[in-house]
């Protein structure tokens, strides 16, 4: 588990991944457990892997036309490039399923109609908008997670719509536990289930936020899994893409940027220096800014980790750009969030400051500025 205490902060000595990140480790050398995969993938067996691949393929492949795999996708560069590696590497018939974000950005909608339009089967499932509200208002004061309704139906919804269809495989795109530094539990054993998603992607609060929530059974269709019994009868095999394959962010964005239309937006996005990933929704801004309250580390640190690690920028050049763009406040998006959580300025700010971490910043001009500086 990361320390959050000042004077046990560290970085790894290879990228910038903070000690206070969930379930990271370091080695004797100061490296953490995202930079040791990094390591460790260069002499994987890919080969082998992708034999596995071939042969998970093959249980699933259907030749009737009905749909034989589901790509959870937002138009952005992953999803995309899953999909389009499955039905034109793979013969593959995937289904794509888009959960319409709660504060969508035009760039996203633009990106999600051209990915469509490059010949792929889609559905865009609108959970109830006042349940996914209160949902994510819930998420944001409770677990400090702003969007968690809409992460609740990524998962939830996904394998509902598996279950309806007959599918069995899911193909999400990267295992953020194993290639950003976190549980390793995937590494080896690329399917899990609906447990394993509860416990490490919804952060073990999936059954307090619903329960806290008082929606109806009705109201929750979408944000609740099926029963054990269904997925009994309907065994949906979860993985991620990333096992298969050596998973590089770049190279996704190239591919899907040529083959589905993608477009980066004009300039940095909030809070970091890059252009072209996250482009569908208002509130990541707003998760990324409460993370670095939490945690220390924001967009821009987790962009330049990734960086490093694919030998794209050196460690300095990340010190850099992370000291200069990290824990930007979304000020641009203030005016839809206080209107999407139906809250005041000053419940906002109540909110940031209950998941601000006294350790690591303190407040001044009502501002959380930080008591670290990157190394």
């Amino acid at each position: 588990m990361g320390n959050s205490s000042k004077s046990a902060l560290r970085w790894c000595t290879q990228c910038l991944s903070m000690s206070t990140r969930p379930r990271i480790k370091f080695d004797d050398r100061g490296w953490c457990n995202a930079c040791l995969w990094a390591e460790k993938k260069k002499t994987l067996d890919w080969n082998a892997r992708g034999k596995e691949l071939e042969s998970l393929l093959a249980k699933h492949r259907r030749t009737d036309g009905r749909f034989d795999c589901l790509t959870p996708v937002s138009g952005g560069k992953d999803g995309s490039y899953v999909s389009y590696s499955l039905k034109h590497k793979c013969g593959m018939n995937p289904l794509a399923v888009t959960i319409t974000p709660a504060l969508p950005l035009t760039l996203g909608d633009e990106n999600l109609r051209s990915f469509v339009r490059s010949g792929y089967n889609h559905i865009s499932i609108n959970p109830d908008y006042s349940a996914m509200r209160l949902l994510n208002r819930t998420g944001f004061i409770e677990i400090g997670f702003p969007y968690y309704g809409w992460l609740i139906s990524m998962q939830a919804a996904c394998v509902r719509m598996a279950a309806v269809f007959g599918i069995g495989l899911i193909f999400y795109g990267e295992d953020g536990e194993v290639e950003y530094g976190g549980s390793t539990e995937t590494d080896k054993n690329p399917i899990y289930d609906v447990t394993y998603m509860k416990r490490i992607y919804l952060e073990g609060g999936y059954d307090r936020v619903l329960r806290q929530s008082g929606l109806s059974k009705q109201e929750l269709n979408f944000f609740e899994f099926p029963a054990e019994a269904e997925l009994t009868v309907h065994k949906i095999n979860i993985t991620h893409w990333s096992y298969f394959e050596n998973w590089d962010p770049y190279r996704n964005y190239l591919v899907a940027k040529e083959h589905c239309g993608l477009q980066e937006a004009k300039g940095s996005n909030a809070g970091t220096f890059t252009n072209f990933a996250q482009n569908d929704q208002a509130l990541y801004a707003l998760h990324t800014y409460i993370m670095y309250l939490k945690f220390g580390f924001g967009r821009a640190n987790q962009d330049a980790c990734i960086e490093v690690r694919r030998g794209a920028m050196d460690r300095e050049q990340a010190v850099n750009l992370v000291r200069l763009y990290d824990g930007q406040y979304p000020d641009q998006f203030m005016d839809l969030y206080l209107d999407y959580y139906r809250m005041s300025s000053a419940e906002f700010e109540a909110v940031l400051d209950k998941w601000a971490n006294k350790e690591l910043f303190e407040k001044i001009n009502g501002r959380w500025k930080p008591l670290f500086t990157v190394v």
